[in-house]
């Protein structure tokens, strides 16, 4: 086995954690609709199996000299917009949903993962980058999307909710973003990691990207529902809390910084 298959099996293992995490929590729903978790449950599951066909070396294709995962990309069509669902709903908690936004951002994020794949496909160079600046354009759609209306949505439902989703929203921009910067940067782009590196950043940031955040967002909606905390919810506190302090001394920072000046 060399490491690269070793990679994906590790990664299986994580994904495999992650969904009985989430369907042990999902007995004890504190609050946190069932539908919550069902999602929480299916994007580890998927990802796993999707990362299990390249760990037994399927899911790759030869393109352009060098080896197209599209396994990814069929993980990333299905989990990424379940993600942008998992995100909405936790900003629409104790409102209305408003569909059209939520189907809005999940179709523009097929639009990115598409893009991705037909570059990761093509043959020629200037072919390549144009469907990732296609991708990269409908992303930063996205991103506005998470950061505009849809961060607007918590400013009605309470300070704990919309505090919540700024720490969300955070952490999912941060790794979310690492995806077209390794992309550009590793084999299927410029070429400066090698295919090795390219996996190991290909784990870790879906791991983070899809457990991480499923198990911040559920142990926040449920210290938000219900008091009484476990040991994982006491643990998501007092993570946004180590945050919180951080992002505050880096603005008391920059703030002393203007005053000196």
């Amino acid at each position: 086995m060399n490491l690269q298959n070793l990679l994906h099996w590790i990664y299986v293992a994580g994904m495999a954690i992650g969904a009985l995490h989430f369907w042990s929590l999902s007995r004890n729903p504190r609050g946190v609709p069932q539908h919550e978790y069902l999602v929480a449950i299916f994007i580890p599951i998927w990802s796993g199996l999707a990362y299990m066909a390249m760990a037994i070396d399927q899911g790759k294709v030869e393109a352009a000299g060098q080896v197209a995962h599209y396994a990814r990309y069929i993980d990333w069509i299905v989990t990424t917009p379940l993600l942008l669902l998992a995100l909405s709903w936790t900003a629409m908690q104790f409102t209305k949903k408003d569909w059209t936004l939520i189907g809005f951002l999940m179709s523009t994020q097929v639009v990115v993962v598409t893009s991705g794949l037909i570059a990761d496909l093509s043959e020629r160079n200037w072919v390549r980058y144009l469907w990732y600046i296609c991708g990269v354009f409908a992303f930063l759609i996205v991103l506005w999307g998470i950061w505009s209306p849809l961060r607007a949505k918590t400013r009605t439902q309470g300070t704990e909710l919309s505090n919540l989703y700024d720490k969300l929203v955070t952490y999912f921009t941060v790794f979310w973003i690492g995806y077209p910067i390794v992309w550009i940067i590793g084999p299927s782009g410029f070429g400066w990691i090698n295919q090795t590196m390219d996996t190991f950043l290909f784990c870790l940031l879906p791991f983070f990207s899809k457990v991480g955040f499923s198990f911040l967002d559920l142990h926040g909606l449920r210290n938000l529902q219900d008091s009484r905390q476990t040991t994982g919810d006491r643990f998501v506190e007092n993570t946004f809390q180590f945050v919180e302090n951080i992002t505050s001394f880096g603005k008391s920072q920059r703030q002393s910084s203007r005053r000196r000046v």
